[in-house]
């Protein structure tokens, strides 16, 4: 609690004598599945946490409060609260401008909020800031803007996989003063993980304290396995990210893992499509993800399915009512660092190289930026990215924005299911965005 938030006085100070806070019990009680028990109420702004020592369900402020409970009262009091990251990039003239970002898990989150430029982009004097890694709380400004803050003083990060490589920030701020859950543990003390920078050891203890070498059947880390660390010592924490006035937002970025159907990036037309996109985002999954099934689609839209505190349909219906009270909104983005060509091969680097359609995206909401419009949403033109020094394919960048129509009508069969599934809640809004797609991808 003490990593994760800001606790003690600085809290007693703000309650004041105020009763207007949730009130939250969490009970290990014996941790029997049959008996577990997570309950929200956001009527009585109270959360009950029975059955559960994992940390998502025990540290209460975090998904419980911070996105469920708070949902329903950013609803009531005019505001959202979202899964989202904050990122601050800073040009060579020291100017910054913020993008928040929602994705659903394995498609990079963290990652991107901890993104260190490519070389030739650094020496060029540009800098990425993190202000959060998980959650924002989205107000508008007296500016008419919209701002991001984030409520956490922590992270809560998965380890499996995370490396000098795919985070080195987050391998930095996780080398001291961090809790590790469920992962390996060595016969020195030290922790280990698929994907660590280290070779597997010979021998060490499983995530279940039992003996674990490289021949075992099973993993040493579980593959939710977690680190705890202060954000402060993040190399790349930005200096004002405690301001509780937050960051205004020039870009809200959604994304997915889709092997075929969506283009690395697409400008949505204007916020009621943008709110279209986010709502029907969605990821193919991994084999580790499914147990051996692979490509199956999963939306989750916003990256809110399972951290909504209220009605989904009610939900995109206040998404949709948010873009009229802000009057200098955000431009919506739909991003895929996933893509694939015929023989299964990524066909974007990603990791820092994601800095150049960053770029791409902060020179739209500036009203700059070459862009084209197609049935999806506004593409960007041949060259308007900076692709220097990537080694591309000599077609890559048709194939990351080309738009097969089949597979767009295929996608758009499944769209209707899955709003079906929200009956008279789903905003008419979004059935209006959905045939306008429809009849773009027809002439397509």
């Amino acid at each position: 609690m003490g990593i994760m938030t800001r606790m003690g006085n600085v809290a007693w100070k703000q309650l004041g004598d105020s009763s207007d806070f949730t009130r939250c019990l969490h009970s290990k009680a014996d941790v029997n599945e049959s008996r577990r028990y997570i309950c929200h109420f956001p009527q009585d702004n109270a959360i009950w946490s029975v059955g559960s020592g994992y940390g998502g369900n025990a540290l209460l402020g975090k998904k419980c409060l911070a996105l469920r409970i708070a949902s329903a009262l950013g609803r009531k009091e005019g505001w959202l609260a979202e899964h989202m990251l904050i990122l601050g990039i800073e040009n060579p003239q020291g100017e910054k401008r913020y993008i928040a970002a929602a994705f659903p898990s394995a498609c990079g989150k963290t990652n991107l909020a901890m993104l260190i430029p490519p070389a030739h982009l650094v020496k060029k004097g540009y800098k990425v800031w993190t202000v959060g890694d998980d959650i924002a709380w989205l107000r508008v400004g007296a500016d008419g803007r919209l701002w991001a803050s984030n409520p956490e003083a922590g992270f809560f990060g998965v380890v499996p996989g995370t490396n000098s490589r795919s985070n080195p920030n987050a391998v930095k701020t996780i080398q001291s003063n961090t809790i590790y859950t469920n992962v390996g543990k060595l016969a020195n003390g030290d922790v280990w993980w698929e994907g660590h920078d280290n070779l597997p050891p010979e021998e060490c203890l499983d995530w279940k304290g039992q003996k674990w070498t490289p021949d075992s059947e099973t993993k040493a880390a579980h593959p939710n396995s977690r680190f705890t660390t202060p954000a402060r010592q993040c190399p790349s924490i930005a200096p004002n990210w405690e301001d509780p006035a937050g960051v205004p937002l020039d870009a809200i970025l959604f994304g997915g893992r889709r092997a075929h159907l969506t283009p690395l990036i697409t400008e949505s037309l204007n916020w009621q499509h943008g709110v279209f996109m986010g709502a029907t985002m969605a990821s193919e999954t991994t084999a580790a993800q499914q147990g051996g099934s692979v490509g199956v689609v999963r939306r989750d839209p916003m990256a809110m399915l399972p951290f909504c505190g209220y009605n989904m349909g009610d939900y995109f219906g206040h998404w949709l009512a948010m873009g009229f009270k802000i009057k200098n909104p955000p431009k919506i983005f739909l991003a895929n660092w996933f893509r694939q060509n015929k023989e299964g091969k990524y066909l974007w680097p990603g990791y820092g190289d994601n800095m150049r359609v960053l770029l791409w995206i902060l020179d739209r909401a500036a009203g700059k930026g070459a862009a084209v419009e197609s049935a999806i949403g506004k593409l960007p033109v041949k060259d308007a990215m900076d692709t220097s020094d990537l080694n591309l394919s000599p077609n890559a960048m048709d194939e990351l924005m080309s738009i097969d129509r089949a597979a767009w009508e295929t996608e758009i069969a499944d769209i209707d299911k899955f709003f079906a599934t929200f009956g008279g809640h789903l905003p008419a809004a979004l059935k209006t965005e959905r045939d306008a797609l429809a009849a773009r991808i027809k002439k397509t």
